[in-house]
């Protein structure tokens, strides 16, 4: 596979490892937010148990990630020598950024809400709170910034040495696709743990355990869910999709799977990309749908494959297309989910429809499934290319590693992080059967009650 091909297959491993964790933290870090003001302003105390509750599941996440954090750091400078050299000039910016300012608010507002509570009050703790999603949030910002640039690059110039400088912060830290990428991004971590909350809650409530709290994190986990659900699909999937259409009409056709330019373009449902032969397979289609959206015309032309140099291709072309597809088929899932529990919560029947609660508890996988192919989608995507139209993959790596060196520090991350999926997995279960911590004289005596066997519904 040689040196390249090792070094993307680390980095897409640790990275898609690493992901796991901090869309979760940044989800569940506006839910936070929601649940404090939502104890503020009614003074019930389980809006209050459920932000610690979740402030616990967000602690153990965060340092997860922090830990798979930092690996990707040092190969920037082990396995992508070259690339740093490169664009450090311009990326260096966000992330240090991320590191030194969103990172280190993130860390210590954290402390503050999950120990200082008794000493610094309620709305002090409502701040903290906020402050736990600024930073988090900021930290999402500006590592999207920095993808966004090597997707689409802004902001720069070519030194005498034909390095990158930044030219433009403005520019950069701005860029169009940054802004698209991100708010995408941003819902779909809003997704994630609005599905996690969710889930949580119905195995509660199917358990007959936390039953109280289990209502109030029912119904803000699908508002916050439906809400993102539909935001991920307009305007953000579409604008964003329209960017990719604009910049990257390579990755626009392998994702479609379309190999002749067409006006009034048909969208694919499904199919099975031949490349050899150059055509989509047992396609069902849509028609006109793709020219729509991509340019907003139904008669717009979209560029196929065979215009384009095959030099220029993606170079996973059917991996690209089944990612993004299974990234689409999920998102519209999630949606139908989110809409069935949002009419049955509207009419006051989800509590008792338990094949809606069976759902809701064993779908929390779906958005880190859909996020991990989104993410695909747009790495594959932007390939051949490490920085878009300024440096190709194969130029970005480090000339003096070996493939063996990388294939074995692969092999140790993978070994490592089984091992830490493994403690992971039991420290949130441990925490889940715990539940959340009750509060207040109206739940007085509930912590013992409602770890009795209580009877089953027949």
């Amino acid at each position: 596979m040689g040196s390249v091909g090792w070094s993307r297959l680390q980095f897409g491993f640790t990275i898609t490892y690493h992901y796991l964790f901090p869309q979760l933290t940044m989800g569940l870090a506006l839910l936070i937010v929601v649940f404090k003001a939502l104890a503020l302003r009614t003074k019930k105390p389980e809006y209050d148990d459920l932000a610690r509750f979740w402030a616990r599941i967000f602690g153990i996440n965060f340092a997860v990630g922090v830990v798979t954090g930092i690996p990707m750091e040092f190969q920037f400078g082990t396995n992508w020598a070259r690339f740093s050299n490169f664009s450090g000039g311009v990326i260096g910016l966000t992330l240090a950024m991320e590191g030194m300012f969103a990172f280190f608010a993130e860390s210590a507002f954290l402390g503050l809400f999950l120990f200082g509570e008794k000493r610094i009050g309620p709305r002090a703790h409502f701040v903290s709170a906020f402050m736990i999603f600024v930073g988090s949030w900021l930290s999402g910002y500006f590592i999207v910034a920095t993808n966004a640039f090597m997707q689409h690059p802004a902001g720069h110039t070519l030194d005498e040495s034909g390095r990158l400088v930044l030219s433009d912060v403005f520019a950069f830290l701005f860029n169009p696709w940054a802004l698209w990428q991100y708010a995408h991004t941003m819902s779909a971590a809003v997704i994630t743990s609005a599905f996690v909350v969710c889930a949580v809650a119905a195995y509660w409530t199917l358990m007959h355990r936390h039953e109280r709290h289990a209502r109030t994190a029912l119904r803000v986990g699908i508002v916050a869910g439906l809400i993102a659900c539909v935001m991920q699909i307009f305007p953000t999937g579409d604008q964003h999709g329209k960017m990719v259409a604009a910049h990257q009409p390579a990755a626009l056709a392998a994702m479609e799977g379309k190999f002749e330019t067409s006006t009034h373009a048909e969208l694919a449902i499904i199919g099975q990309p031949n490349i050899e032969e150059r055509r989509l397979e047992n396609p069902i289609v849509v028609p006109h749908i793709l020219s729509f959206l991509a340019y907003g015309s139904f008669g717009a032309q979209v560029k196929g494959l065979d215009d384009i140099p095959h030099d220029e291709w993606p170079d996973n072309i059917e991996l690209l297309y089944y990612a993004y597809h299974v990234m689409v088929g999920l998102g519209t899932l999630l949606v139908a989910i989110m809409g069935i529990a949002a009419l049955l919560l509207y009419k006051d029947r989800l509590m008792r429809t338990r094949p809606v609660l069976w759902v809701l508890m064993l779908s929390f996988p779906f958005p880190y499934i859909a996020t991990t192919a989104g993410w695909m989608t747009a790495e594959l995507g932007r390939q051949p290319w490490l920085v878009y139209g300024l440096m190709r993959t194969v130029h970005g790596s480090s000339p003096r590693v070996s493939s063996g060196s990388v294939a074995f520090t692969t092999i140790g991350y993978m070994g490592l992080y089984t091992l830490l999926s493994v403690l992971f997995v039991f420290l949130v279960g441990r925490a889940v059967a715990r539940g959340p911590e009750h509060h207040g004289p109206e739940h007085q005596g509930e912590n013992d009650a409602e770890h009795e066997p209580k009877p089953q519904e027949a």
